[in-house]
């Protein structure tokens, strides 16, 4: 049994079931035993899973060609920031060098207080920790977890007003028996990104849904990954894999419309990258010095745009616009 295991398990016994959001923040963060906490390397060959941020250099040379037209349209200001949330092991700060450089994580890093520029978060919405909920009865009930002789699921009370507020906006009507994640702190990211930017962009890439799409997931979206492997028991062995839940793009545009934040475009990320090397013909992404490295980007390139591509949206919104009345 691992320590974490150990930690939640007897947290369960002293007081009784735990909220899943209580779950997958220890499991994901806990500052000794969690997942992105520990001292190893979750990405690439060797790992869990891969990034777009790991297919270097050229996702990164298409990001820069992408927000360089940004910083152009905001006519090229001196103190222009590129913020970059959930940025793990600095992958982007030499394609991102020719601006002013600021990454954030979770446990460190902080948002200037104020600044212009980008906020670029490439799959960090569907790491924050969720509420699980059931809709059961008529009513919604959070999903909490429980303690017999391995972490399991159990019903519990009604979901807090906040939550039922959260599905009643941004998803459909519910059927009996619909799973679903509420993401209050993607909700309280935007918040703080749209009080820190003067003016700029906030460019997200990540998988989720909206909501006409979210009925396809009517046992939600919680998947975690563990050797480039899925599997949908999120409950076993905390701290060992990754936990994520697709991201709901309809709160995060809505929401964001209410701060401020207008929808400029939203689209596959093939279609975002196709738009970055259009000017030069991905000549800059694919320039190398030797045979090898031109096959070798030219392969990125390919898995950019017909795996990742497909399966990942983006999000630009832009800050400046007039707050929407309460």
């Amino acid at each position: 049994m691992s320590p974490l295991t150990e930690i939640l398990r007897d947290e369960i016994r002293r007081a009784g079931p735990i909220s899943f959001r209580r779950f997958m923040e220890a499991a994901l963060y806990d500052p000794v035993h969690g997942y992105y906490r520990r001292a190893h390397d979750p990405f690439g060959k060797q790992g869990d899973f891969y990034t777009a941020e790991q297919i270097q250099p050229v996702f990164g040379i298409l990001m820069a060609a992408r927000i360089r037209a940004l910083y152009q349209e905001m006519g090229a200001p001196p103190d222009f920031t590129v913020v970059e949330l959930g940025a793990g092991r600095r992958e982007m700060a030499a394609a991102f060098s020719e601006w002013r450089y600021v990454p954030v994580d979770l446990a460190h890093g902080e948002m200037p207080e104020r600044f212009r520029g980008v906020v670029f978060a490439n799959e960090f919405f569907d790491a924050l920790p969720v509420d699980a909920v059931a809709f059961r009865d008529g009513g919604y009930r959070e999903m909490r977890v429980a303690w017999d002789d391995r972490f399991v699921w159990a019903a519990a009370p009604p979901a807090r007003e906040e939550v039922v507020d959260y599905l009643r906006r941004y998803f459909p009507p519910p059927a009996e028996g619909a799973l679903f994640e509420v993401n209050l702190d993607a909700l309280a990211w935007l918040e703080r990104i749209a009080h820190a930017m003067e003016a700029g962009f906030v460019f997200t890439i990540d998988y989720g849904y909206t909501r006409a799409e979210s009925v396809r997931f009517p046992r939600g979206a919680l998947m975690s990954y563990r050797r480039h492997h899925a599997d949908e028991d999120v409950l076993c062995d905390p701290g060992a894999k990754d936990i994520t839940a697709h991201v709901s793009f309809t709160a995060l545009e809505e929401h964001g419309a209410h701060l401020g934040l207008q929808t400029v475009r939203f689209e596959t990320l093939a279609q975002t990258l196709l738009a970055a090397g259009e000017p030069d013909q991905f000549a800059a992404a694919l320039a190398a010095s030797t045979p090898e490295e031109e096959l070798r980007r030219r392969l990125q390139l390919k898995s950019l745009l017909f795996g990742m591509g497909e399966t990942f949206r983006t999000l630009l919104q832009k800050a400046g616009g007039a707050r929407a009345a309460k």
